[in-house]
């Protein structure tokens, strides 16, 4: 529409030479009708109807671009939570018991409903957020329907894909207020399809999407219970995730409020999911498509203003091309027209809060008082409203606070590099993996630096692409687990064997908690606590030292202590190192040195490698059984078979060598979204008593045939069994670092472990306590954990000691998006 009396009187020819736009207005009417009909005052949605309590705080949502107050929400208090878990845990009794093809009818009539009220829902969407109604019309709400309708696929499917897995429960589901209607979809949807219910908990500034889809689903015929919305702020999210009778949090938002729900929800034995914060690089090759890149940037930074975890914020050019892309880019933004929500002719709307203008300011400013460039367009912006202009900064380093923090506003930074090696390390050089993007018409090139990227989304010649068979989620601080594709279901299912275990491990000092190495002092001289020297002819035997085992050698503990082992009878055996911090740091540094080597080997050499561990171990079955039986004092019956069956193990997960790497997602992309599975990384493992050979075999195996390097502490009381296998790593061909073992205390050492910020993951098996220290201590850096919460598994059954659980946690998703287009149109 041309802008303007004069302009209107332009010709056909003229307008379009001059390319001047008017507003074209989304109308609003039906959705202030939605509102008006309920008196723009709404309490929580709960068990399919509206409860309003009394005695309850209001808060005003308003129009991010206009400041017109929209509806007030309740802000909801314990009372409110109590009744919303009640009445989940109530439905999920009869839903989780549902034949798998009625929750898919169920998921797919809600498909059905959303789409009849798509409109309604994308222009609501926008008004509450602030965000383009072209967004919110052809991105946000295609998707949510894609996920209803996905996920009644999975529903119909689970006892035959999901078998060996059943649902959770009560979920607790947090989301922001970035996309507040799409990535809720994310949370409900895989939970419902296994069979668990939800209680919603929508951001503050973003309720009412969240309040008309529960009514959507109560009239497409959604059992009341099974998906529920609750409003109130932060802290009462914070005690929804917290109530006893909640079973799974997931949660997707800022990378400080995950670190302290992982710090709230340690040692209480509910499932945890965290999609966190993002720092992502936007890398371009002077191989690349120049006008191609810049149309990828406007959707990498300034889609939806720039307030997306995923959002290419860091662009990292190639030297040879950064003038001329800057130059390209800086006559793109001037193009560039930022507006009310509710305008489809405008490519960025308005901010949600006036909190959030104030804090990208700050950045700003912070940026320009460095003396860094700073490149706006704030011509024909709106002054009125919370907008902020699409903003290039140039002239950075590495360390400035711009390039290191996600600023989550319409702010690009932009770096160069040189080689494909030091676009790499830039990538890399980030605390965050959410994901990325490589930007190149060199495959090989792209499909290389795709694998090299720490990320759990990689784009080639694209950014922002989302689809609900692939899984989206963060490697390091940009959290674990997945949203979407088969992946994401794991996030919402256990073990079919197992019971949720409801901890009581009390409170924990945990500044103190196991920090003193020796603290359960080991004998000295005098005390004669010492093995019996074996003689024949008169002649002592050779007194055996166990030392540690780190980086392919045998070492002696740092602190030059050791500790006795006891036989069952209580009878002295033999002396192992009793390792200190400083153990933990030098294995640590072996297991990095050792892990790029091993996880770039070819899957068929690591499963010979760990078949040879069976072949090896076999030939000292005997030997080792009999160990075994004078140290444990189970029978020699017993012991040749736990022998045997560490021998069984290492063969079953020699074969996942190369059988567990990923598979072609079939997502929307006219192209290829490839996910593989990566190794973690650097995973510290802790080993319980029971079996001390079996579990010590059945832990560090999984974890290596997948790539990754372990730091293993065995079993405290009877670690001399794992400490017999040294030999058979160092005559297995088993490369320097991939397996590193360390004796001692189990809580001292687990304490060093899970504190170390290059450790990626630690599972743990040992007391209540330990493992509600490790998933607190875990937040720091928002390492993966895997803890027993003192309870024991039978490490004979197959299904406890081996199986589909041990290959989740040895490996993170990665999904690759290629497009194709040379022949066809897409």
């Amino acid at each position: 529409m041309a802008a303007g009396a004069a302009t209107e009187r332009l010709s056909v020819e003229e307008i379009f030479g001059a390319m001047s736009y008017g507003p074209a207005p989304e109308s609003p009417r039906n959705a202030q009708a939605w509102l008006d009909y309920h008196k723009r005052c709404f309490g929580h949605f709960i068990g399919g109807k509206w409860v309003k309590p009394e005695n309850r705080k209001f808060y005003t949502s308003k129009n991010p671009a206009t400041g017109e107050s929209l509806a007030t929400t309740v802000e909801g208090e314990d009372p409110d939570v109590e009744l919303a878990v009640k009445v989940a845990r109530r439905a999920f009794e009869s839903w989780s018991k549902l034949p798998c093809h009625v929750r898919a009818r169920h998921l797919y009539s809600v498909a059905r409903n959303v789409q009849k009220h798509q409109r309604l829902l994308s222009v609501l969407e926008s008004l509450d957020n602030g965000k383009p109604i072209r967004e919110s019309r052809d991105c946000d709400i295609p998707l949510v329907v894609r996920h209803f309708y996905h996920h009644a696929g999975w529903a119909q499917l689970m006892d035959v894909e999901m078998k060996d897995w059943k649902p959770v429960g009560v979920v607790a589901a947090i989301v922001p207020w970035n996309f507040p209607l799409m990535l809720l979809t994310w949370k409900i949807c895989p939970a419902l399809a296994m069979g668990n219910t939800v209680v919603l908990k929508p951001a503050t500034y973003t309720r009412l999407t969240a309040l008309l889809l529960a009514e959507i689903c109560a009239e497409a015929g959604l059992p009341p219970g099974v998906f529920n919305v609750v409003t109130g702020n932060g802290a009462f999210g914070s005690k929804l995730a917290m109530h006893q009778s909640v079973d799974k949090v997931a949660f997707t938002g800022s990378t400080a409020v995950g670190q302290l729900l992982r710090q709230s929800t340690a040692g209480t034995g509910k499932k945890l999911s965290l999609e966190l914060g993002g720092k992502s690089p936007f890398i371009v090759f002077d191989t690349a498509d120049m006008d191609s890149v810049v149309e990828g940037l406007v959707d990498a930074i300034w889609f939806n203003q720039g307030q997306v975890c995923s959002a290419g914020s860091r662009l990292l050019m190639q030297e040879s091309i950064a003038d001329d892309l800057i130059s390209r880019l800086k006559l793109r933004m001037q193009r560039l027209r930022v507006g009310d929500s509710l305008d489809k002719g405008i490519d960025m709307g308005a901010l949600v809060d006036e909190s959030q203008k104030k804090t990208i300011t700050e950045y700003v400013e912070q940026a320009k008082a460095e003396g860094a460039d700073v490149y706006q367009m704030c011509e024909g912006m709106h002054q009125k409203g919370l907008f902020y202009p699409p903003t290039l900064i140039t002239n950075v380093n590495t360390v400035s606070r711009v390039v290191r923090e996600e600023i989550f506003g319409p702010v690009l930074v932009a770096l160069t590099f040189r080689t494909a090696k030091e676009a790499i390390a830039l990538a890399n050089n980030t605390p965050y993996g959410l994901a990325g993007s490589i930007w190149t018409e060199n495959l090989p090139l792209a499909l290389e630096m795709a694998m090299s990227l720490k990320a759990g989304a990689v784009w080639v010649n694209g950014h922002n692409m989302f689809d609900a068979a692939a899984g989206f989620g963060g490697y390091k601080e940009s959290g674990f687990g997945r949203d979407g594709g088969k992946e994401g279901l794991y996030e919402y299912v256990r073990p079919t064997w197992e019971e949720r275990p409801y901890p009581n491990a009390g409170e924990i000092q945990y500044s103190t908690y196991a920090a003193v190495h020796g603290a359960d002092l080991p004998p000295i001289p005098g005390q004669m606590v010492r093995p019996k020297l074996l003689k024949t002819d008169g002649v002592p035997s050779i007194d055996r030292t166990y030392k540690l085992y780190y980086g392919g050698a045998q070492k002696r503990p740092y602190s030059m202590y050791s500790r006795p082992i006891f036989d069952h009878t209580g009878k002295a055996l033999a002396y192992v190192g009793d390792c200190n911090r400083k153990d933990v740091r030098n294995a640590v540094e072996a297991a990095h040195a050792g892990a790029p080597g091993w996880g770039r080997r070819a899957a068929h050499n690591r499963a010979q490698i760990v078949y040879f561990m069976a072949e090896n171990l076999e030939v000292r079955r005997q030997e080792m059984a009999q160990d075994l039986s004078n140290l444990t004092g189970v029978s020699i019956e017993d012991a040749l078979r736990e022998v045997d069956l560490c021998v069984e193990r290492l063969f079953y997960w020699g074969a996942y060598c190369d059988k567990y790497g990923g598979t072609v997602q079939e997502t929307l992309l006219y192209g290829a979204t490839v996910m593989v599975r990566e190794p973690v990384g650097v995973v510290a493992i802790v080993c319980p008593d029971e079996n001390p050979l079996l579990s010590f075999v059945s832990l560090f195996a999984p974890a290596i045939v997948r790539g990754n390097a372990v730091v293993i502490v065995p079993s405290e009381k009877y670690p001399l069994p794992a400490l017999e296998l040294y030999q058979v790593f160092e005559t297995s061909d088993l490369p320097a670092g991939v397996v590193n073992i360390l004796t001692g205390c189990r809580d001292h050492l687990s304490k060093s472990l899970v504190e170390h910020q290059d450790v990626q993951a630690m599972w743990y098996f040992g007391s209540e306590k330990g493992s509600k220290f490790v998933e607190w201590s875990s937040a720091a850096n928002v390492k993966r954990t895997w803890v027993n919460y003192g309870v024991q598994r039978d490490w004979w059954n197959p299904q406890q000691g081996a199986g589909e659980e041990f290959l989740y946690h040895a490996t993170q998703c990665k999904n690759i998006w290629i497009p194709m287009g040379e022949i066809f149109a897409n």
